[in-house]
C-alpha cells in the first residue's frame, strides 16, 4: 500500500490526537486501560500514589483502638488479673510417673516382639 506523504502526515496528526483523547479520557475516568502506543513506551498509565495520614489522625486511631480494647478487656489490664480461671487438664506427678512406666513397658514389649 503506497501513502503518499500528505496522508502519512494525517495519519500520525491523527494518530497524536487520538492518543491525546485517550491520556484525557484515562485521566477522567480515574485511570482506566491506556492502549495508546505512548503509554505502552513508559510503561504504563498512571501509578496510584500511597495515602498517607498526619500524626494527629494516626494518634486519634490508635486511642480509639486502646479504647476499644479497654472495652473488651473489661478493664483489666493487658498483663493479666481479672479474676482467677482454674487450669484444667493439670496431672499430679504420680500420675505422670504411672502413664510414663506404662509407655515403657509398652515399648519394651513391642521391642521383644518384634525380635
Amino acid at each position: 500500500m503506497d501513502l503518499s506523504l500528505r496522508q502519512l502526515e494525517e495519519a500520525v496528526s491523527l494518530r497524536r490526537q487520538i492518543d491525546s483523547l485517550e491520556r484525557r479520557f484515562a485521566g477522567l475516568v480515574g485511570g482506566g486501560r491506556a492502549t495508546s502506543s505512548a503509554g505502552a513506551k513508559t510503561g504504563g498509565g498512571r501509578r496510584r500514589r500511597r495515602r498517607t495520614m498526619s500524626a494527629a489522625t494516626r494518634a486519634k486511631i490508635a486511642a480509639a483502638a486502646r479504647a476499644r480494647w479497654a472495652r473488651v478487656r473489661g478493664g483489666r489490664k493487658a498483663g493479666g488479673g481479672g479474676k482467677k480461671t482454674r487450669r484444667r487438664g493439670r496431672m499430679s506427678a504420680a500420675a505422670r510417673k504411672k502413664l510414663s512406666d506404662m509407655m515403657k513397658a509398652r515399648w519394651a514389649a513391642r521391642r521383644r516382639s518384634g525380635k
